[in-house]
């Protein structure tokens, strides 16, 4: 099995920064591309950023210059830095992985639970 933990959500003040953490654990063989994802009820889920294995990085216009993805590829890790936090960004965050379990497998997209993070103004 494999598992994706977020951490790090919570309520904060505009302007204010917080970091999110995704650790994934369990049968990996490799991880590609790492990424996080985020949705507000009544709305579909939106790409945040993205980084793949050699530390390439993708971004949403409207994240660009305020959050910063990096991942450990030894701790099988990806974080989300998030400054300059506005209201509009308050929805649930979700961490995905494209992940082979086996050499010979195919590779398959997972998530994480979410993590709820929450900007007043």
């Amino acid at each position: 099995q494999v598992q994706l933990v977020e951490s790090g959500g919570g309520l904060v003040q505009a302007g204010t920064s917080l970091t999110l953490s995704c650790v994934a654990s369990g049968s990996i063989f490799s991880i590609n591309a790492m990424g996080w994802y985020r949705q507000v009820p009544g709305k579909q889920r939106e790409l945040v950023a993205t980084i793949t294995s050699g530390g390439i990085t993708n971004y949403a216009d409207s994240v660009k210059g305020r959050f910063t993805i990096s991942r450990d590829n030894a701790k099988n890790t990806v974080y989300l830095q998030m400054n300059s936090l506005k209201p509009e960004d308050t929805a649930v965050y979700y961490c995905n992985a494209g992940i082979k379990r086996r050499s010979i497998w195919p590779e398959y997209p997972y998530w994480g639970q979410g993590t709820q993070v929450t900007v007043s103004s």
